[in-house]
């Protein structure tokens, strides 16, 4: 379950990277969490065949994170901001409400920005 998702995670940073068949039956098996006979039956393809194509986009999702980091820099980007919010909060008046309201926000944005 855990692979099924990190591999969600990647292919939402990297998902167009992958030809569109990759991306839609990779899709299925993570984010509509079919299993490999389901997808084979959905998209008329046998089950290795679905299996074959899961395996391959997964292999590219982790050669792109490997060489970009991009899953990895949002998740210290987002951990960073929400350690920061965490201490803010625990500082009185009203100076550090507004640096708590800046730093939801820049979370916020960072999270709608990558679309998770």
């Amino acid at each position: 379950m855990e692979d099924r998702l990190e591999t969600g995670w990647l292919l939402d940073f990297y998902g167009p990277m992958l030809t569109d068949r990759q991306r839609e039956i990779l899709s299925l098996w993570c984010e509509d969490d079919l299993s490999l006979s389901e997808i084979a039956s959905q998209e008329g393809i046998s089950r290795q065949g679905a299996y074959d194509t899961v395996r391959t986009a997964e292999q590219r999702l982790r050669e792109l994170e490997e060489r970009l980091g991009l899953l990895s820099r949002y998740r210290r980007l987002t951990e960073g901001l929400g350690t920061c919010l965490e201490e803010v909060r625990a500082i009185p008046g009203e100076k550090a409400r507004r640096a708590e309201a800046l730093l939801s926000r820049l979370l916020a944005e960072e999270e709608e920005e990558n679309g998770l």
